[in-house]
């Protein structure tokens, strides 16, 4: 508590609303901004809520679409005849393609010249491919038919009876329809096009929060860049509330549903008109310094804290009289227009003090080719391959939960059948069964919301490796809890603790990094800090940290569906989460935390 208590004084004393200094120099930054071209003042000044709320937005039109596709995309393919170990690899396709190209766009976003920013153009494209990806899944099996698939090809004859036993004639019915089946060569386009949306809309999705996240970071200052990934991180826990609640209604009984053709395109309808809304107005939000300015002016250049400290050292007695005087006000009140250097400050009784330049706290960038850039996606230093693997099990923990559990829920909580055919008993538990997750899953993203409220407190309390570490182990014991007992309220109570590991895995890894650059503090050797000679892009790092979704996706494509046969039961995806966010934890607690 003692270093948390030291690092909360350190934060005030770099806050510009503490340090007249930095307000200042964020002042003079904020003046030049203005006079350029276009007004860039935005970039150099506190943000207020609404504005967060606005660069946050996107993250809820992202969750709004990861909500529909982890909801339905496991259901829909289970239900076009693919068993769960080739269903479980069609998971894999998508990270596989993530893992090499979310790094190389974190890259080429940190070096992107466009005069429409660095960030922006990458988030649009990918929203493109989100948008693509939301008509695919929902409608691949009626344009396969288009195409020429057999579909749904039963010719039943129900057993001829004379008794009125109800139970006895729905019963033989399921049985004569399971002898049927569903069959794979009869939705053969279907299943090439659904795949292929959900290539599109898992890949964009995941990679789409990387440059978002960079996005906001770049637009806020170092002191609030914790407050505004918390806003992000409560925006996606918002739109997965929304997103997984539309999904638990059954729209096929309102009139917006049967105008939509049925549950699935109503759900996939209402999310692609949110996604775009929320898209338009992030993407509308703040303008972008064009990095040829950036490199060229230096007074456009990002204020961190490593710049802050080094002016403050070499001019302390400057910072003594300005804290003791009104002359800093005054003279920025008198310097409104223009971005000299200060040429000497005037003390009470006439005499000159130090003179500042404004322009010495900033060291030239390195220019670092492409090259240098990929070569620092594998060679990191060991805070950040840490923070990684940490990552990487965590993620892995939370997709095992998250591509499964509505399967989860219609199998082993309803004791449904994916595959039984339509119009049965047997998939209309399921079908039940899914929406009930979605309810679950809908819990799961509102505690993410709420503990993402708390976050910041929880970590000035007890410390950021506690709160990291906990997180984790709260979350193994209850997909403990509930693989053991499937029951509905368990489904429902247990579904918090996925979202306080959600809410874990949107913060504190992006607080790491940012406190990494910002710091310039990558590792620490007998309390003090060493010089890290490898040039690294804050965009570049984020997009690692992010990119472990891919990894962890792609081994439990791999993995859970045999995992699945060998158990005989869904019960076993709750089990590997469970191992997989103790593993997470024992990796957290080797993380350097600045």
């Amino acid at each position: 508590m003692v270093g948390v208590t030291a690092d909360t004084a350190q934060a005030a004393q770099l806050s510009s609303a503490n340090n007249p200094m930095i307000k200042y120099m964020l002042k003079q930054r904020e003046n030049h901004a203005k006079e350029q071209d276009a007004d860039y003042s935005h970039v150099f000044r506190r943000k207020t809520s609404f504005e967060l709320y606005r660069l946050s937005a996107i993250a809820m039109a992202i969750e709004f679409a990861y909500a529909a596709e982890t909801s339905f995309v496991t259901p829909i393919l289970l239900q076009i005849g693919i068993d769960h170990t080739h269903m479980t690899m069609a998971w894999g396709l998508s990270p596989l393609i993530g893992f090499f190209v979310s790094p190389l766009l974190g890259s080429i976003s940190d070096r992107c010249k466009l005069r429409w920013g660095r960030r922006r153009p990458i988030i649009s494209l990918l929203s493109l491919g989100i948008f693509f990806g939301l008509v695919l899944v929902p409608y691949g099996k009626d344009l396969g038919s288009l195409l020429g698939d057999v579909g749904y090809n039963y010719t039943l004859t129900p057993p001829i009876s004379n008794s009125y036993d109800n139970v006895s004639a729905v019963a033989a019915l399921i049985s004569a329809e399971s002898e049927v089946g569903t069959s794979v060569a009869n939705f053969k386009f279907a299943i090439i096009l659904t795949i292929i949306g959900l290539v599109l809309l898992d890949f964009d999705a995941d990679t789409c929060q990387t440059p978002a996240r960079t996005y906001l970071l770049d637009m806020c200052l170092p002191e609030e860049q914790s407050k505004a990934l918390t806003t992000f991180t409560l925006f996606a826990g918002f739109g997965g509330t929304i997103g997984y609640a539309i999904g638990g209604i059954d729209w096929e009984t309102t009139q917006i549903g049967t105008f939509l053709g049925g549950n699935i395109p109503t759900v996939f309808s209402l999310v692609t008109i949110i996604f775009i809304i929320c898209y338009l107005i992030t993407i509308t939000t703040f303008r972008e310094i064009p990095l040829k300015l950036i490199e060229s002016d230096e007074l456009l250049r990002p204020l961190s804290e490593t710049a802050i400290k080094r002016e403050l050292k070499k001019n302390n007695n400057a910072i003594y009289y300005i804290q003791e005087t009104t002359t800093l006000e005054l003279q920025m009140a008198n310097d409104l227009k223009t971005v000299d250097t200060i040429n000497g400050y005037q003390n009470s009784s006439g005499g000159q003090i130090k003179t500042l330049d404004v322009n010495t706290e900033i060291e030239e960038t390195p220019k670092v080719s492409l090259c240098g850039y990929l070569k620092s996606i594998f060679i990191m230093p060991h805070s950040m391959r840490m923070l990684a693997l940490t990552n990487l099990f965590c993620w892995m923990g939370h997709v095992t939960y998250c591509l499964y559990f509505t399967d989860f829920v219609g199998q082993a909580v309803f004791n449904g059948d994916p595959q039984a055919p339509p119009n049965s008993l047997a998939l209309q538990l399921y079908n039940e069964g899914v929406r009930f997750g979605c309810w679950g899953m809908s819990i799961y993203a509102f505690s993410c919301s709420i503990y993402s409220l708390t976050v910041t407190k929880l970590m000035k309390w007890f410390g950021t490796k506690a709160v990291y570490i906990s997180g984790m182990i709260y979350y193994g014991v209850g997909m403990l809890i509930l693989g053991l007992w499937p029951t509905k309220w368990g489904v429902l109570f247990f579904s918090t603790s996925a979202g306080i590991l959600y809410g874990t895995l949107f913060t504190m890894p992006y607080i790491l990094v940012a406190n990494y650059h910002s710091k310039n503090c990558f590792r620490v050797r007998n309390g003090e800090t060493v010089p890290l000679k490898q040039a690294r892009g804050l965009g570049t790092d984020v997009a690692i940290i992010s990119s472990m979704v891919f990894v962890a996706q792609l081994v439990v494509a791999l993995c859970v569906g045999p995992l699945i046969d060998w158990v005989q039961g869904t019960c076993a995806i709750l089990y590997a989460s469970t191992f997989l966010s103790f593993t997470a934890a024992i990796f957290a607690m080797f993380v350097l935390y600045v």
